[in-house]
């Protein structure tokens, strides 16, 4: 299956809606909050050391109807203000799950629980692949990819690059791309197994 490349530097892009796996939910994506919010609204992240200044920086406003209950609003905040760095909503693999991306921070919601948030472990995330086929959510970061299935986190990667991941195709269980070498300054081929994140090829550890 081909897979067009997305280098690190592309130009700032309209928040993404793929709704490739099936999804329990409608979602809207505000330009700002609601003159008149829901009564039920919640943050993402939660209050953690280290990212206190995160709504300042902006966020990503979402207006979540779940299924045979009240909406909610969800505010996610970005990771970067850079505006290549991914915004958007998509469907995961378990349908009752939504992940917001929100420059390039990455969040799973439960909008049946919507008081639970779990962020994405990569940081920045670049770009966001659905993989149906393989039921992965695949989040691309400048280092690693990590992958997301039903339950959670399946795998994250080694290192593949030492700054960008281009990506090619998937050859039925086996993901091709590049991956940039610090010392010979050229792309190096790697070949992910989907199944298992492990990987051979790509810029060998310094």
């Amino acid at each position: 299956m081909p897979m067009s490349s997305t280098p690190p530097n592309r130009p700032a892009r309209t928040p993404t809606l793929d709704l490739s796996f099936a999804h329990s939910w409608h979602v809207e994506m505000l330009a700002a909050p609601p003159l008149i919010a829901p009564a039920r609204q919640f943050t993402c992240p939660r209050q953690i050391a280290g990212e206190e200044d995160t709504l300042a920086r902006g966020a990503l406003h979402l207006l979540v109807h779940p299924q045979q209950d009240a909406p909610f609003l969800a505010t996610c905040a970005l990771g970067f203000q850079d505006a290549s760095m991914p915004s958007g909503v998509w469907a995961c693999p378990d349908a009752q799950q939504l992940c917001a991306v929100a420059g390039g921070y990455a969040y799973v919601l439960h909008p049946r629980e919507p008081e639970r948030c779990t962020q994405v472990d990569l940081r920045p995330v670049v770009e966001v692949r659905a993989l149906p086929e393989q039921q992965l959510l695949l989040f691309v970061g400048f280092h690693t990819l990590l992958a997301w299935d039903a339950n959670g986190q399946r795998w994250q990667t080694k290192r593949l690059s030492w700054e960008g991941i281009r990506l090619t195709k998937i050859a039925e269980q086996t993901l091709h791309g590049f991956g940039w070498d610090l010392m010979t300054d050229q792309e190096i081929p790697f070949a992910v197994d989907l199944s298992t994140g492990e990987h051979t090829g790509g810029p060998q550890p310094q």
